[in-house]
């Protein structure tokens, strides 16, 4: 039996149409998604603004939340991340709104802190999307691409030929890409 207000277990696929499970979600991620904004942006309104964008948006599009493709966690993070894009956006097109904030230079540091934030859930989005994918691709893609290994060195190490490391490599792209575009986010 569930208890109201607790996020279901993982099997389960949430709602978030219903109000306990909204608050349940906000109570597991809404601090963390707080701290991104905020790193992001560096406006504690702003950035309580985003949080409540986030949760609106996920309510308004639950229907499109498949915990098979991505979890809870990750799929708030991809709307928080178009949220604070569309915050800056809007914060470089209305400079004079981050100024009357308190904001004493908008532009200061935060392209750089965003980078590196962004870059951050980039990498937590394609770590998901790699688990998607079998092991053979899997290894193959890490070790090519992210380790910068040989195909001859890698496809030794695997008993197999370097056609076949290559062929891994292509076809293993191919279903990231897939698994990416299913998760919601564009390669």
């Amino acid at each position: 039996m569930r208890r109201r207000g607790t996020l279901r277990r993982a099997d389960e696929r949430p709602r978030l149409t219903e109000e306990s499970d909204l608050r349940a979600a906000y109570d597991a991620h809404g601090s963390e998604l707080y701290r991104f904004a905020l790193r992001q942006l560096g406006d504690e309104g702003t950035a309580q603004d985003v949080v409540q964008d986030v949760f609106l948006r996920a309510w308004r599009s639950s229907a499109s939340f498949d915990p098979e493709v991505a979890s809870l966690r990750v799929w708030l993070f991809a709307i928080a991340r178009n949220v604070v894009i569309d915050e800056a956006r809007r914060r470089k097109v209305r400079p004079w709104q981050a100024t009357s904030a308190g904001d004493p230079d908008p532009d200061l540091d935060r392209a750089s802190t965003l980078r590196i934030d962004d870059q951050v859930l980039d990498r937590w989005i394609v770590e998901e999307a790699l688990r998607r994918i079998s092991v053979e691709h899997r290894i193959a893609i890490v070790e090519i691409h992210l380790r910068g290994r040989p195909p001859a060195e890698v496809a030794a190490e695997q008993g197999v030929a370097p056609g076949t490391i290559r062929s891994r490599v292509f076809y293993g792209l191919k279903a990231l890409r897939l698994t990416m575009e299913e998760m919601g986010v564009e390669p």
